[in-house]
């Protein structure tokens, strides 16, 4: 299963969780517990709050940062449960990124009234060689539209 599978599975089993539990009102922990419950029902592999250490000039701190739910071993997923979004959340989960060495993630904002505005998908780089193809897919469409 590709990223965009992947997060599009995630955002499905969210919308599932919010329409069921509404939104807001619950602690953050509670649609995180059904969201698990959701993912792993449609066969999924899910852990919930890993850990990922933070290495400083080569030592490893003692207190790891946590990861609220890891989805295929693939993404990362931060829930929360509060009325406004904040751009500290994709901070947070970029940072989750960069350090366990993934490339997608999502913010879950269940607090908000609909899910769709609580949503926020974060990648960390693109590889190149997918950069290249895409940029140049764009200037190929870019150059026919011209001809026409």
């Amino acid at each position: 299963m590709d990223l965009n599978e992947l997060t599009g599975r995630i955002i499905q089993a969210a919308i599932e969780v919010h329409n069921t539990l509404g939104g807001p009102g619950l602690l953050e922990s509670v649609y995180e517990e059904a969201l698990v419950y959701e993912l792993e029902s449609s066969g999924m592999k899910v852990d919930r709050q890993v850990p990922v250490p933070i290495n400083y000039k080569g030592k490893e701190l003692g207190t790891p940062l946590r990861v609220d739910l890891l989805v295929e071993d693939k993404a990362i997923v931060e829930c929360k449960a509060v009325s406004e979004n904040n751009p500290i959340f994709e901070s947070q989960v970029l940072t989750y990124l960069r350090l366990s060495e993934r490339k997608v993630g999502l913010v879950l904002n269940f607090g908000q009234r609909y899910i769709k505005d609580g949503l926020r998908r974060v990648a960390n780089g693109f590889d190149e060689g997918d950069a290249a193809t895409a940029f140049e897919k764009g200037n190929e469409r870019r150059d026919a539209g011209a001809q026409r």
